[in-house]
């Protein structure tokens, strides 16, 4: 074959490409990836690792308060800008990790930008490559509204690189990014306002969990603003930045160092090209897919954020391995979107597994809830008054957990073992039977009654 022919040509360098490529390559197909950016896509560069650690940092603020109630004394002092050159050193680290396993892969990296000429057929930067097969993997992008003075607002992709911490910081949102930046800029010491246009934050979760985060961020300091509207921004002589909301029918103004938008976001498919390969899209822009992430166009896939469907990575890396497998595995294979555990970075953080009660009372005649609230271990020496939700969300006629939700420390890795149990299909006798582990949060969901 020619250096420019492949059997493979993925467009798009994040977790789902590099996976689909390298077990590609491992099955022997020969496949090229290209990426715009940096190799490792939203997750390792502006995604969930940068922000995981910038959570980890905001975390200190609240140990090092609690450390006094166990004998410990210091006074900390807080550095952003150290903060972020470390977090750059470490996803510079990722990235080298990345182009490493392509090359010895035996995947070809090209860098710079892609767009289909045809099905067959993609450009690079003025290059031509033809391939038998194409994966579009190019993720999502931060969606901003059109409404006066929005450029002079970030996104989380800026806010991942800020020079300075600003000392009150406006976040427009109620999904999970606003939540977990909420959460990080508090943490670390700036003033927070969350304004968010609907009823309640977190909105697709479990009412229980959406209004007991709500309470918890009130609790902490944040000022939380639902059924809010931002109708602009204004820079002000001083440097700072004046946003006008309306709540109720009430305009008010709220002044800050930084604006955050994290309102959504939108498949990256603009200026791809994939018109030229007829390749069908939502009116938004997302791939349109089936159960095998194959397009309209058959011989071209689409894997990830892109596709609109599940936006997370670990769901974008089993869909990209399971096209590797479907190409060049000898077995046409479906990533599997049931039951799959998530969580919210928040502070406190969010798991969650399985249907919410407001869905499972839509599938199931009757339902049986377990539910919760208490005070962790660790807050009764330092008195913090912050209260730990559990809930199990069951059918009562076949007595199967259905859902898992829980808010409170550790509870994305808690709900990483009950992810298990929960799409095994076991019943509550089955956690019911379950010896507890003691003292812990998670023997919670083990006795509940």
């Amino acid at each position: 074959m020619a250096d420019t022919a492949f059997d493979l040509f993925v467009i798009g360098a994040g977790s789902a490409g590099v996976r689909a490529a390298r077990m590609s390559a491992g099955f022997g197909a020969r496949v090229a990836i290209a990426e715009a950016y940096r190799p490792g896509g939203t997750c390792v560069i502006r995604g969930c690792i940068p922000k995981k650690l910038l959570v980890y940092a905001a975390h200190c603020r609240e140990d090092f308060e609690d450390a006094r109630a166990y004998g410990w004394s210091a006074e900390p002092t807080f550095s952003w800008p150290t903060l972020i050159a470390n977090k750059n050193r470490e996803i510079a680290q990722l990235e080298d990790v990345y182009r490493t396993l392509l090359k010895t892969s035996g995947v070809r990296l090209i860098e710079g930008r892609a767009r289909m000429l045809d099905r067959n057929t993609v450009d690079v930067v003025g290059s031509a490559y033809t391939a038998t097969h194409i994966l579009v993997a190019t993720g999502g992008w931060p969606t901003l509204p059109a409404i006066p003075g929005i450029e002079h607002c970030i996104t989380s992709n800026e806010a991942l690189e800020l020079p300075e911490l600003p000392r009150r910081v406006l976040v427009v949102g109620g999904g999970y990014v606003a939540a977990e930046f909420t959460g990080i800029f508090h943490g670390v010491g700036a003033t927070v306002t969350l304004a968010y246009r609907g009823e309640q934050i977190l909105r697709g979760f479990d009412l229980d969990v959406r209004q007991h985060l709500y309470q918890e961020l009130i609790r902490r300091g944040v000022d939380v603003r639902v059924g809010c509207e931002v109708t602009g921004i204004e820079r002000r002589p001083d440097g700072a930045l004046e946003a006008r909301l309306i709540t109720a029918g009430k305009v008010e103004t709220v002044v800050a160092d930084a604006v955050m938008y994290a309102t959504g976001r939108h498949a990256n498919t603009d200026g791809l090209g994939l018109e030229s390969a007829d390749v069908a899209m939502r009116p938004d822009g997302a791939v349109v897919v089936d159960q095998y992430s194959r397009t309209s166009t058959p011989n071209i896939f689409a894997v990830g954020d892109v596709t609109q469907r599940i936006a997370l990575t670990p769901v974008a890396i089993r869909e990209g391995a399971a096209v590797a497998t479907t190409l060049f595995g000898g077995m046409a294979t479906a990533a599997d979107h049931v039951n799959v555990p998530h969580a919210v970075f928040s502070l406190p953080p969010v798991g969650v597994v399985g249907l919410t009660e407001a869905q499972a009372r839509e599938v199931c005649a009757a339902v049986k809830i377990y539910k919760t609230t208490f005070r962790p271990l660790k807050y009764t020496l330092s008195g913090r008054n912050e209260r730990t939700l559990m809930k199990l969300v069951v059918d009562a006629d076949t007595q199967r957990v259905l859902g898992a939700h829980m808010v409170g420390p550790d509870a994305p890795e808690i709900i990483q073992a009950i992810g298990i149990a929960v799409k095994a299909g076991l019943t509550k006798q089955d956690f019911d039977s379950t010896v507890a582990v003691h003292p812990t949060a998670a023997e919670e969901f083990v006795t509940l009654r």
